[in-house]
């Protein structure tokens, strides 16, 4: 259970000197003790959002690999499986809220665990602009529906209107963030358990009507085979999409320092997640595509015209027009909670750099009051409203690819914290089975799976038929988008190195190979 009202250890407060942790990290004056095993798992769930992620996505991998959708459900599943368990063990000997910015500079040093640390920032930020985005516009969707007007609906078209709104949701997310998690722990649960009751109620009724439309198609084991995928870069393109739908269970993790027994909840909670989610994903994508199969036409769920919003186009068909509406409720919530809640990753992997010096300093202090790290919170609001304004005032297909950009950068910082694991014990692999497949082997292959999807989705990114459809001097816009966020990140590291040596020459955050650590 959560506990609640617990004083953080001596030393955690601000301007106290900082306590050394396990693996010679050190704490940052967060609350301890605020979130336990359930609070975690809740946190995991509510940053992936299920069902705004099965909305926005059930169409787009429908799209790509057919029938095979399942099939790359279960495929996306595998690497994140297998780069959790890599979370996990790094967890039990340095529980850092830095995650994988920490882990990696001890198993690679500064300068490799600097860009993993901004792949995950920059990530965040682009999911947060997202969220606040679709927030918005199932907000005014659902005035519309409860209204009965179609003009309220019609709000979120007016560009000035939507912006307003979408800074309005991250001022709202910021500040709740800001208080602590466990300010809003009640409402967590609510919203995480209303999109699963949600979600479950529209399975039942999508295989109640599996043969009710013209485009209804009988179960076949065949969807899960992803072999029958027509061509490999379709397989990978979904698989993308997959590992996109998975994104955000590691949130579990960078709240460590303020869970109940932190080297080992965490890990757990991000593992009870994951199989949440595996398990609502195949029931939703299995019941949805016996209700209306995964054509481009009709009810079908690769409909150009409605694969961008699934549920929108099949609450009514599926659920009725009173039972219909929660399931807009239900995106909502899921999109509303997930905003407060990936502020968890990013504003604590922020204060860890600027902890450690990778950062400047002023990113480091901690609320005194709430014990969150405020500056940095409010901070990447900033960067979240400002982010997705340009974007939206520039173009809405720059918009769209920055959503598509969002896949390099998760296979970039999943895979290096996967190898950094197997790299940081590699001297403990042959002191039993369970150190060798969890510690090494495990998260070997998890990162290397995620390493070749980065690779071949960089390579299909060149074309400019990849994502919108725009082009920059011939190369796609979203290749231009990804590998110019991770170019960014060098030329801020490269400045920040000159103005703060110390974290670069190792004397801030030491790189090490330890054997047979013992966690505290």
């Amino acid at each position: 259970m959560t506990q609640l009202d617990a004083r953080p250890p001596a030393g955690d407060s601000a301007g106290a000197a900082p306590r050394v942790r396990g693996g010679g990290v050190r704490a940052k004056g967060l609350g301890g003790n605020s979130v336990g095993l359930t609070g975690s798992a809740v946190i995991g769930i509510s940053t992936v959002a299920p069902v705004y992620c099965l909305t926005s996505t059930l169409g787009s991998t429908a799209g790509e690999v057919g029938l095979q959708m399942p099939a790359v459900f279960l495929a996306g599943f595998l690497p994140m499986l297998l780069v959790a368990f890599a979370y996990r063990e790094l967890n039990r000997v340095m529980p850092d809220c830095g995650t994988s910015f920490t882990w990696t500079v001890k198993a690679f040093g500064p300068r490799v665990g600097w860009m993993c640390g901004w792949g995950l920032v920059i990530a965040s930020i682009i999911v947060l602009s997202n969220l606040a985005g679709v927030a918005t516009s199932f907000f005014w969707l659902l005035a519309g529906e409860i209204t009965g007007s179609e003009s309220v609906a019609a709000l979120d078209d007016n560009k000035a209107v939507h912006i307003l709104t979408v800074l309005v949701l991250i001022a709202i997310a910021t500040a709740i963030s800001y208080r602590g998690m466990t300010a809003t722990k009640g409402l967590q649960y609510a919203l995480v358990g209303l999109q699963l009751l949600v979600l479950a109620l529209f399975v039942a009724m999508a295989f109640g009507k599996a043969d009710s439309f013209e485009t209804s198609i009988s179960f076949s084991m065949e969807w899960l085979n992803p072999f029958a995928v027509e061509s490999f870069a379709a397989f990978t393109a979904g698989l993308s999409l997959s590992i996109f739908m998975y994104w955000g269970w590691d949130a579990s993790l960078a709240a460590n320092e303020e869970t109940a027994a932190s080297d080992r909840t965490p890990g757990r909670a991000a593992l009870i997640a994951m199989v949440v989610l595996v398990g609502a994903y195949l029931a939703t994508g299995i019941a949805a595509q016996m209700a209306v199969g995964s054509g481009e036409s009709g009810l079908g769920l690769a409909n150009p015209d409605t694969s961008d919003n699934v549920f929108a186009a099949l609450a009514g068909p599926l659920m009725g027009p009173t039972l219909g509406i929660l399931l807009f409720v239900a995106v909502l919530a899921s999109a509303a909670a997930s905003l407060q809640t990936t502020f968890i990753p990013v504003a604590r992997t922020v204060l860890a750099m600027s902890a450690y010096a990778a950062l400047p300093p002023s990113y480091a202090k901690v609320n005194t009051r709430f014990k969150t790290p405020g500056r940095a919170t409010v901070v990447a609001g900033v960067a979240t409203g400002a982010f997705y304004t340009a974007m939206t005032l520039i173009s809405e297909n720059v918009l769209i690819d920055t959503i598509y950009a969002l896949g390099l950068m998760i296979c970039f910082y999943y895979s290096l914290t996967a190898f950094a694991c197997a790299w940081y014990f590699r001297r403990d692999l042959t002191r039993s089975s369970r150190d060798l497949f969890f510690k090494g082997l495990f998260p070997l292959t998890g990162g290397t799976l995620l390493a070749a999807v980065f690779a071949k989705t960089l390579y299909d990114m060149r074309d400019p038929a990849y994502g919108s459809g725009s082009a920059v001097l011939g190369l796609g816009s979203v290749f231009v988008i990804g590998v110019g966020l991770l170019l960014l990140g060098l030329v801020l590291m490269t400045v920040l190195s000159r103005r703060s040596p110390a974290f670069f020459r190792g004397e801030t955050l030491t790189r090490d190979t330890p054997s047979l650590i013992v966690p505290e």
